[in-house]
């Protein structure tokens, strides 16, 4: 449960998964990736590091310039708890509505 807990820290903050969104579409240096934000180049290297703890990012040093690639395998991790509360729920509902289609027949 620690890497769950960890992998939804860092996709809990909206510019944490703008982030991941853009590197969705491709590796980029940290300067690409901080220029649509409106935050200073330490901040975004901050969401950085936080996103690279989970997992979710890898970097590789070239020189002087650093680059970012998106991992999304802790995403399963994610994936795979909501699955287990979208069964609980899918199958209350359904029985739910099982419930009000028999009532339904009943009346006169």
């Amino acid at each position: 449960m620690d890497n769950l807990t960890t992998v939804l820290d860092a996709i809990s903050h909206p510019s944490r998964r703008a982030i991941l969104e853009r590197l969705s579409k491709g590796p980029s240096r940290v300067t690409e990736i901080a220029e649509p934000f409106d935050m200073s180049l330490n901040a975004v290297s901050k969401h950085l590091k936080v996103l690279e703890g989970a997992g979710l990012i890898r970097r590789e040093v070239q020189g002087r310039e650093h680059f970012i690639e998106f991992r999304g395998e802790p995403l399963r991790l994610v994936s795979a708890w909501v699955h287990h509360y979208e069964q609980f729920w899918s199958g209350h509902l359904d029985r739910f509505e099982q419930h009000f289609k028999t009532k339904r027949k009943k009346k006169p």
